[in-house]
This record gives C-alpha cells, sequence and structure tokens, in this order.
C-alpha cells in the first residue's frame, strides 16, 4: 500500500491561507503547519481503528468456522434448513449493506463524526443477537425461526457498525500515505482477530468434544444413541454459549477503543458544499465507474473461493480426514499463519505493486488444496496445507481494502463535481462479497444435504466425503481462475494511482484559491 514516496499533503493549500469560506459561507480557519502536524495520523491513532475492526473479523471468523458444524451437530438441524438459515442470514445481510451505506451518506455530521454514532449505537444491541445465535432454544417447531431471526437481526446490526468502520478509512486522514499505513495496522488486527476468534471458539468447543455416535456399530441401540446425544449436546451447548460471550465482551471492547481513541475529520472543509444525491444517482455513479465495477467483480470471484474452503473445511477435516480432535487446532494454524504473513505481503505489495501481489498471493494456496484432496489422510500434510492456506488467506485479506481507496480516489479525479459517495463505494462492496458467503455456505450446505449428510455420526459416506473434497479444492481452484482472469481487466496500476494523487492534490489547491478568492471578495468591492 505505502510506497514510501513521501505523498504531499492534500490540503497544501490550506497551509497557505489566511480565511476561506466554503459555498454555505462558514469560515474555515487558518491550518498552520503545527497544527497540520497534529492533525497528522498517530500511531496510537491507527492501533485503535485497527482495534476497530477486530469485532468483524472475530464473529465472522467464529460463524464462518463454526456455524454450520453448530447448526448441524449441535442443534440438530436438517442440513436443507441450516442451508436456508445460511444463506437467507448472509443475502439478508448483503441486502443490507447498501442500504445501510445510503444512509449513513446522509446522515448529519455531529460532534463525533459521521460514522462513529453509527458504531457505537449499534454495538450492544449486535452482542446481545450474537449470543442468542449460539443458544439452543428449548422448542423444537420453531428452532429453525429462532435461528434466522437471530442471524440475520446480528448482520444488520453488524452491518450499522462495520460499514461506516470500512468509511472511516476515507476520514481519519486526507493523505493517502496514511491512509495506506492504517490500512495495514488494520489488517493485521483483523487478522489476530480471526486469530482470537478461531481460538476462543475453537479451544472452547474442543474440550466439550466427546466421541461420536457409531452408526456402523450393532452395539448402537436406539435408546443409547438417544442418552448419549442429550448428553453430548448439552456439554457443546455449553462450551458455544460460554465461547460467545466471551466474544461478545471482546466485541464491546473494541468499539469502546475505536470510539475514543480516533478522531473522524472533517474532510469537507476545502471543498465545494455538495447537494446530497439520491440512492439511484449514487448507485448509478458508483456502479458506472468501471475500475470499480472490475475490481470488486475479481475480487468477488476470489472471496467466493476463500469463503467455500472456510465454510467447508472444518467439516473436511472432521469427517473426510478423519482428525476429528484436531480440527479446531489446523483452523488455528491457518489463522496464525495468514497473520504472520501481512506484513511479509505488505512490504511485497510496497516494492512490486498490488496487482503483482494479486498474481501471487491469491492463487499461492492452489498446489495445496489439490495436495490436500489427493494425498492419503496426513495430520502433518494437514498442517502444511493450513500454513499455505494462511499465506494466501493473508493476501486475500489485505489487497482488497488497500485497493478500494485507489478505486475511491479514481472516481473523484474523473467526477469532480461529485464527492461524499465513499459509504456507497465501501457498502456495495462489503454487500457482494457478503452475497458470496451467503451463496457459498447455502449452496454448500444444501450440497451435503443431496450428499446424504447424517448429523452426528462418526463416519459419512462416500458421496459426501467426495462433495467435501469438491467444496474445498475443484470448485475453489474454478472460482480463484475466474476471479484472476477478471482482474488482468483492472486498469489501475501504480502510475496511473500516482496520476491520481498527483491530479487530486491540484484539485483540492484549486478549489482553496477559489474559496480564498471569495473571501477577499468584500475587501475588492469596499
Amino acid at each position: 500500500m505505502a510506497r514510501g514516496e513521501g505523498a504531499e499533503q492534500f490540503s497544501s493549500g490550506l497551509l497557505h491561507t489566511p480565511k476561506t469560506v466554503n459555498e454555505d459561507g462558514i469560515k474555515i480557519a487558518k491550518v498552520s503547519p503545527q497544527q497540520e502536524r497534529k492533525r497528522a495520523l498517530t500511531v496510537w491513532s491507527k492501533v485503535c481503528f485497527a482495534i476497530g475492526g477486530a469485532p468483524y473479523q472475530i464473529t465472522a471468523t467464529a460463524l464462518g468456522f463454526f456455524l454450520q458444524i453448530f447448526l448441524l451437530d449441535v442443534a440438530l438441524l436438517d442440513p436443507l434448513n441450516a442451508s436456508v438459515i445460511l444463506f437467507m442470514g448472509r443475502a439478508w445481510d448483503a441486502v443490507t449493506d447498501p442500504a445501510v451505506g445510503f444512509l449513513i451518506s446522509r446522515s448529519p455530521w455531529t460532534r463525533h463524526g459521521r460514522m462513529m454514532p453509527w458504531i457505537l449505537l449499534s454495538t450492544i444491541p449486535a452482542v446481545l443477537c450474537y449470543f442468542l445465535i449460539w443458544v439452543v432454544p428449548p422448542i423444537e417447531q420453531g428452532k429453525m425461526m429462532w435461528y434466522l431471526l437471530f442471524y440475520c437481526l446480528f448482520q444488520t446490526l453488524q452491518t450499522c457498525f462495520h460499514v461506516p468502520y470500512s468509511a472511516l478509512t476515507m476520514f481519519i486522514s486526507n493523505k493517502q500515505q496514511e491512509r495506506d499505513s492504517a490500512t495495514a495496522y488494520r489488517m493485521t488486527v483483523e487478522l489476530l482477530g480471526t486469530v482470537v476468534g478461531t481460538a476462543i471458539q475453537g479451544q472452547i468447543v474442543g474440550m466439550a468434544n466427546t466421541p461420536c455416535i457409531n452408526n456402523t456399530s450393532p452395539t448402537n441401540s436406539s435408546n443409547k444413541s438417544q442418552i448419549f446425544l442429550d448428553n453430548k449436546a448439552f456439554n457443546e451447548r455449553d462450551a458455544y454459549m460460554i465461547a460467545s460471550a466471551v466474544i461478545s465482551l471482546i466485541y464491546v471492547l473494541c468499539a469502546v477503543v475505536l470510539f475514543f481513541g480516533v478522531r473522524e475529520q472533517d474532510n469537507r472543509g476545502g471543498l465545494k458544499a455538495q447537494k446530497p444525491v439520491s440512492f439511484q444517482t449514487g448507485l448509478r455513479l458508483v456502479m458506472g465507474h468501471g475500475p470499480y465495477v472490475k475490481l470488486v467483480l475479481a475480487f468477488l470471484f476470489t472471496s467466493l473461493a476463500f469463503m467455500l474452503l472456510e465454510g467447508n473445511f472444518a467439516v473436511f477435516i472432521k469427517y473426510t480426514l478423519g482428525f476429528r480432535e484436531d480440527f479446531q487446532n489446523i483452523l488455528l494454524v491457518i489463522m496464525l499463519s495468514a497473520t504472520l504473513t501481512i506484513p511479509m505481503w505488505q512490504w511485497f505489495l510496497c516494492r512490486f505493486g498490488k496487482k503483482t501481489a494479486v498474481y501471487i498471493g491469491i492463487p499461492w494456496v492452489v498446489p495445496f488444496m489439490v495436495l490436500v484432496v489427493c494425498v492419503k489422510s496426513s495430520l502433518l500434510v494437514s498442517y502444511i496445507v493450513s500454513i499455505a492456506a494462511g499465506a494466501s488467506v493473508a493476501a486475500a485479506f489485505l489487497l482488497p481494502w488497500s485497493m478500494l481507496p485507489d478505486v475511491v480516489d479514481d472516481f473523484k479525479v474523473h467526477n469532480p463535481t461529485s464527492q461524499g459517495h465513499e459509504a456507497i463505494f465501501y457498502s456495495f462492496y462489503v454487500f457482494f462479497t457478503k452475497f458470496a458467503s451467503g451463496v457459498s455456505l447455502g449452496v454448500s450446505t444444501l450440497a451435503l444435504s443431496f450428499a446424504g449428510y447424517v448429523t452426528d455420526v462418526c463416519v459419512q459416506s462416500d458421496s459426501v466425503n467426495l462433495t467435501l473434497k469438491m467444496l474445498v479444492s475443484a470448485a475453489p481452484i474454478s472460482l480463484i481462475a475466474l476471479g484472476l482472469l477478471i482482474f488482468k481487466m483492472y486498469p489501475i496500476n501504480e502510475e496511473r494511482r500516482q496520476y491520481n494523487k498527483k491530479q487530486l492534490q491540484l484539485l483540492l489547491r484549486n478549489e482553496e484559491q477559489e474559496s480564498e478568492m471569495e473571501a477577499l471578495k468584500p475587501d475588492i468591492t469596499a
């Protein structure tokens, strides 16, 4: 992201202006060099900003890796019902993203900014709904509706947290270099969040793990099986609730750190006031910007690939590879590897460019996806694949959020009279990634249902094992290849990025000069 090129200040014209006014007649005080340094993004601010991204990743990782198993093996839902919950929840979540992004773009600025109130007010209701997702209700008939209701409510409330947080990137600084640096901090902490989510959920649930029912054994009577199921479900139910309570507490603490540690900057000072546009107009402008469409489509397919891997890898390890007692540790290794390789990918994209990092980082996992399904079940091979997969997960994690600000800047250069659409850009990207997640979870669980998945048994049928191999290998590889083909058409390279930066600097200088002339008009006429 940051290339160390010593980017000039976006608002350098402010340093030479004694007093300016915007089109509303609001006076803008002179910004001295000392004040400019004071407004610079400190390391502490970057850390606090990064911590704000942890709640989304902690909960998303726990839900992505464990919700499917929870619904099938603890809540004992039919695979078809589970697939409906997983798909509908994520699809509803995807639909709410553009709506929330539009509402945020129309929200008034407060003394805490435009984004921060959304983040703060959505936190407590979100954690309550998250906890209730992991509770098994004492009812059978309405169990499916229970999970669907609280899953959709949580996704909606988390959207009210995550969309403004994502758009906050454009309001913590007006310098591209500082935004890129803050994004690197954010990605590192968010990957630490995936480690925390995997560790808390996996290790607590792993402690409650009990031997499965061997449905091939002639000694398993129906009465004995039912007692065993009740005992297992009771232990695992407690474990899932404890894990969700711990994650909910972390969620709240991270939101508090973000709120008190980051100052949202009002970067509208030197720009002409913009009249609010309708949702349709904003959508037309954003979706009509070619680089944005190509970037979103490319990462849509690569994200779908990694979400298929994430959503089914735990079940694949547990049943196809047979490592029931180790699956949570293998998942943890993936997230640890991803976290540790983020600095390496940050250095790589600074040294060789973002597009090169995409071509190297995302397909890195492909040979290991082939290896894990072709080699006979081996715990050592599973851990090696996990380490390699983590490196690709890190690249897939870092690159989209690093490249979205470049697209927003490109849009501003080509549409200088239409500003303030940052939330729409970010919300539609989140929309597509969440929709991909819903498709991956729903289709994969439905595929397992058609293959004959049976809940809570030791061994699944050959058709289920074959389906799992397809879901963690062949399907993701095909999606990665398609995403990379689309990405070849993405036009913003390092040269164009530098050009856009200089054009934005000129644009802001011109705006500032116009404001200065407006301020001097009364003196001239006098």
